[in-house]
């Protein structure tokens, strides 16, 4: 036999135990592409696709099914975002990760830290304590429920800077907000919906949930969206020292400064759970505390009720000046947001935002 068709027959063997290995393997693929001190690893098969973003000693995991970059082909740059002027442009991939730029997820620069002084820590003043659960009730009819109007009243006469609905309307606008204290999926399908009616919204974020998925924070930032402040860890504002209080909105707007480049004066209590001396210090740090008006149970993924029931309860409860609140894990509120939208344009609202005047 030739020397020419040992090699062949040699060849032959090796890509046919090649072959054979990759099968005994499955369709899983791990793929690692390193640049400095980041990594980015995907992992894919038929069923799933996940990535995890390790940056120093901290780690992200986007949500299964979200999609990821392939490290066999360049990223596809999807657009140019136009944000606020004096603030820099960016881009987003059509894998819905952001270039990351300079310090920031962002590619905004970014911010120094506030200072967030506690006057009166021991509350010397006695300023009530007691908890209060934000109550709101039913709107119909086009019309605040009594319990949010005498809400608004409270906040107003004691110049708390808070809001459950705007008062100082009768044109039909609405605020769209959302709390986001995890992920499970639906927050990239309702920010797909809202760009493509043009909506802008406020996303309430915990400290954990913008470190574990700083693209969609980024994307929130870039697309016009508020990010809100939710506090570190989500504890009862009722039940903690003035310091801690601090101790917590400071973390939340030190990361976000630092690592988007971005703030925001708004803040929402964590369960809705606050007292007179909460309020008072969230106002003496320049945030306005956002409540709502329109609301209903979306946060139980076990009771989850369809896409019918949501369009149907929201739209039922609209009222002008409404702030509207919704969960991002529901998803029927995914589904039907495109929906609510346009009824709710049908019948002559505007979507717009809370005036936002950043800290500096």
């Amino acid at each position: 036999m030739s020397f020419k068709k040992v090699l062949c027959f040699i060849l032959c063997v090796c890509l046919i135990l090649s072959l054979f290995s990759c099968m005994k393997q499955g369709d899983l693929m791990t793929t690692t592409t390193t640049s400095g001190d980041e990594k980015l690893t995907t992992e894919k098969d038929d069923a799933t696709t996940s990535a995890t973003w390790t940056e120093g000693e901290t780690e992200w995991t986007s949500p299964d099914g979200a999609p990821v970059p392939d490290s066999s082909t360049e990223p596809i740059v999807a657009e140019v975002v136009e944000l606020p002027s004096g603030i820099k442009k960016n881009t987003v991939s059509l894998y819905g990760e952001y270039t990351k730029t300079e310090a920031t997820y962002t590619g905004l620069e970014p911010l120094p830290k506030a200072e967030f002084k506690v006057h009166d820590p021991d509350n010397s003043r006695n300023l009530p304590t007691k908890l209060i659960a934000h109550a709101y009730g039913v709107a119909k009819d086009g019309k605040p429920n009594d319990i949010s109007v005498r809400s608004q009243a409270f906040f107003d006469s004691k110049n708390y800077n808070a809001i459950t609905y705007d008062n100082k309307t009768d044109k039909k606008v609405l605020y769209l907000t959302f709390d986001v204290g995890y992920e499970n999926g639906y927050t990239a399908k309702i920010l797909d919906v809202l760009k493509e009616k043009n909506v802008p919204a406020m996303f309430f974020c915990t400290l954990p949930q913008i470190k574990q998925y700083p693209q969609l924070i980024a994307r929130m930032i870039l697309e016009g969206h508020v990010v809100g402040n939710h506090s570190k860890t989500h504890p009862s504002f009722a039940k903690i020292s003035r310091t801690k209080m601090m101790e917590e909105v400071k973390a939340f707007d030190d990361y976000i400064r630092e690592k988007f480049g971005y703030t925001a004066p708004f803040f929402r209590y964590p369960m809705g759970e606050y007292n007179e001396s909460s309020l008072e210090l969230l106002n003496s740090f320049g945030f306005k505390c956002v409540f709502w008006s329109v609301a209903y149970a979306d946060w139980d993924l076990n009771n989850q009720k369809g896409k019918e029931h949501a369009f149907n309860t929201v739209t039922s409860r609209l009222h002008p000046g409404a702030v509207i609140l919704l969960h991002s894990v529901s998803p029927d509120n995914a589904n039907a947001l495109g929906d609510i939208i346009d009824y709710a344009r049908q019948q002559g609202y505007e979507f717009k935002l809370l005036p936002n005047k950043r800290q500096k």
